[in-house]
């Protein structure tokens, strides 16, 4: 009579213990995997670059293109997420979003441009936080290479031809009247004032005198540039971050007084510069991407060397030089690898097969 009346009490029990035991099993293994979780490296890649334009777009697309899911799978890599903050030309833009990212303890921190990567480098000193920087012209200059505190950055130097881009001012411009190139730069960014001694010295030995113009900002670009007017026959832009954000301008007052512009950004050629030899921009995304890959796979970033960038490409833009009456040597043409055609050709820019 007893085990009749209370059985079902006794199993009501015995089912209510077991599944608050299954529930509390959950209920820890639960916060056992959400702890495990928590430990683990986080799996983003934090891009990041000084200012919108296109050749840093192009560098960004390069490195997105070989970190594609797809392409990671292939490396038997797992999945990463990846987040981009464009620092609009801003240095105090740019050490917010270096603060924000470090803070995410990201597997990669991508810096593109040397204000970019100093100001990523200077808040992740200290920290086991690869850095991988992409268009630092002068890394050493920049202070930018690896130290015994800070060892974790590498990347891909974008150091201008200046040999090559001096000769290439020589080639198109043979009979200019007057032997003096302008080069209008920003004093402030290490990278740049490196590549104008550079050049200047590249200049010099084609017997060709320089006139400086600085612009600390894009503000004082348009006084920069007509500061030049009248005493140069040719202007020469290197890799600035202030002067190509504003090359509007430049372009401007030289097209009003027919003076010829050279640079070391190719994608300023397709804007309205007349000539460029430089590192091919998306190339360099791609290096940089290659790079990420190995380390991600495991490789020690103190086993990954800076590098340079492996490709060098000749723009020639044919409209600008029917513009302001200046025939392009048809060798040269040649050589091209882009070439931007007069409005008559209606053709667009076309990457020429490399040999």
């Amino acid at each position: 009579m007893f085990s009749t009346q209370f059985g079902p009490i006794r199993k009501f029990v015995f089912f209510g213990f077991l599944t608050g035991i299954l529930i509390f099993l959950a209920i820890f293994l639960n916060r056992e995997k959400t702890e495990s979780d928590a430990s683990r490296p986080s799996r983003i890649i934090a891009i990041t670059q000084i200012a919108p334009h296109p050749s840093l777009d192009e560098i960004r697309q390069g490195i997105m293109d070989e970190l594609t899911p797809e392409k990671l799978k292939e490396q038997h890599i797992k999945p990463v997420d990846i987040l981009f903050e464009n620092a609009q030309g801003n240095l105090a833009t740019a050490t917010q979003i270096a603060t924000k990212f470090v803070s995410l303890n990201p597997v990669v921190m991508i810096p593109i441009t040397t204000p970019s990567a100093q100001s990523v480098y200077n808040v992740a000193k200290g920290r086991d936080l690869p850095i991988v920087f992409a268009a630092v012209s002068d890394p050493e200059t920049a202070k930018l290479l690896p130290t015994k505190e800070s060892p974790y950055i590498t990347g891909v130097s974008d150091l201008a031809p200046v040999k090559a881009q001096a000769q290439l001012i020589v080639d198109i411009l043979p009979d200019a009247p007057l032997k003096t190139i302008g080069i209008i730069f920003n004093p402030g960014e290490a990278n740049s004032v490196r590549l104008v001694e550079l050049m200047t010295q590249a200049l010099g030995v084609h017997h060709l005198k320089v006139i400086h113009a600085t612009a600390s900002n894009t503000t004082e670009v348009a006084a920069a540039v007509q500061s030049l007017v009248g005493r140069v026959s040719a202007i020469y832009l290197p890799n600035d971050n202030t002067v190509i954000s504003a090359l509007e301008t430049v372009l401007k007052t030289a097209k009003t007084h027919k003076l010829p512009v050279f640079s070391s950004d190719p994608e300023s050629v397709n804007r309205g510069c007349l000539a460029c030899i430089a590192p091919d921009q998306y190339a360099i995304g791609q290096q940089v991407g290659q790079i990420v890959i190995k380390l991600l796979k495991g490789q020690p970033i103190k086993n990954l060397p800076v590098e340079m960038a492996n490709r060098n490409v000749l723009v020639l833009n044919l409209k600008v030089a029917q513009d302001l009456g200046i025939v392009i040597k048809p060798d040269l043409i040649e050589k091209a690898d882009y070439l931007i055609q007069p409005l008559s050709q209606s053709e667009p820019p076309t990457l020429k097969p490399q040999p």
